[in-house]
């Protein structure tokens, strides 16, 4: 994951925000023929930022506006990225309709919280975009019937750095937003993310899920068990983030898969697996390498140890199963989290993606 800068870090605005801003002075342009800018608008939670147009156009019996979304210093894969709505007049009667521009997606799978076939313009922003046409057409005495097209600059390459593809939203990006502010390093979006990911998942009945720390356990995984991409769900540092939620959202097969180091870390109940806010207990290695019944130096040589990998390696050479022992632990963590509606397999992979320890239910081998 990107390091976090030091100091005080800068908010930014979602997409949802800025796609709101556009059709804000975008309509109000169509109705006035002047667009506003910069262009207030008021977020969920009562705060009225303004945005600066970046492009405008009035012609044809539309208006378009555009906005440089500034995710703040989030990390954000969508940061500089040209927010854009056109605006057209609809059928009396006929409310708001929204339309994917270039660059946003539309859903093709269920399981989102959008019907398949519809844009991927999500709730809140929608309501937020209806929430500012509703306002100018009672400023400007129209009727408020439109059809706002959101497009977003190189979109659908950007897509491709995201989950989208995965959970069957093809041709761009999601236009998203909860409260229209993006906080830096609130991780929110990838575990978004993670939650979409199992209701696609449940939506298609899958059977068997997977949740890796990262590309080479998921990889190893997926040819393992032959799993579909929308299978795979890329849990990260966020163990907890996805087990939370798969408590309340259970599916029936889960594997765990994830390197030496990050599983030591969930064996020992961290739920953040991030080097930032969790780290391997080399004492509870050490012990549990004493309940392997390992030579006292070698117990020592662990607890005294640099990384997981140097300790890995000890117990290896030595032959004891301490991955299995420490894909065990992780397995009761995960299954203290979950209760016991879904199976939990845990995996734990080196670096070339094999496998080297595995805990799961005796049913299952």
């Amino acid at each position: 994951m990107t390091r976090k800068p030091e100091g005080e870090l800068k908010r930014g605005w979602t997409t949802g925000a800025c796609a709101t801003a556009a059709t804000k002075a975008a309509y109000t342009a169509l109705l006035t023929g002047g667009f506003p800018d910069p262009v207030t608008i008021t977020l969920p939670k009562g705060e009225q930022p303004a945005f600066a147009l970046a492009r405008e156009k009035l012609e044809g019996g539309a208006a378009s506006a555009a906005i440089v979304k500034d995710a703040g210093d989030d990390p954000d894969v969508t940061h500089l990225a040209l927010v854009g709505a056109t605006i057209r007049l609809g059928a009396p009667g006929q409310g708001v309709v929204f339309k994917a521009g270039t660059g946003v997606g539309t859903v093709t799978k269920p399981g989102l919280p959008l019907a398949v076939g519809e844009p991927a313009i999500n709730p809140v922003p929608r309501q937020m975009m209806q929430a500012v046409i509703a306002e100018v057409a009672s400023a400007h005495g129209a009727t408020g019937d439109v059809e706002v097209e959101i497009s977003v600059e190189d979109g659908a390459a950007l897509a491709e750095k995201t989950w989208n593809p995965r959970l069957g939203i093809l041709g761009g990006l999601s236009i998203l937003g909860t409260t229209g502010v993006v906080v830096p390093f609130s991780c929110s979006a990838w575990i978004h993310s993670i939650h979409r990911g199992i209701d696609v998942a449940r939506a298609n009945k899958l059977p068997h899920v997977a949740a890796c720390t990262g590309s080479t356990s998921e990889a190893a995984v997926q040819q393992r068990y032959d799993l579909p991409e929308i299978a795979l769900l890329d849990m990260g540092d966020f163990a907890g983030g996805l087990l939370k939620y798969l408590r309340k959202h259970p599916l029936p097969r889960l594997t765990i898969g994830g390197g030496f180091g990050k599983l030591c870390k969930l064996a020992a109940g961290h739920l953040d697996l991030h080097s930032g806010r969790s780290q391997v207990d080399f004492d509870l290695l050490a012990n549990t390498l004493e309940g392997l019944d390992a030579a006292p130096k070698l117990v020592d040589d662990c607890r005294r140890a640099n990384t997981a990998k140097q300790v890995l390696d000890i117990a290896t050479a030595a032959g004891l199963p301490l991955a299995d022992s420490v894909a065990a632990a992780a397995r009761t963590t995960a299954l203290s989290v979950l209760g016991g509606e879904t199976a939990v397999e845990v995996l734990i992979f080196d670096r070339q993606g094999k496998a080297v320890g595995r805990a799961a239910e005796a049913a299952d081998g």
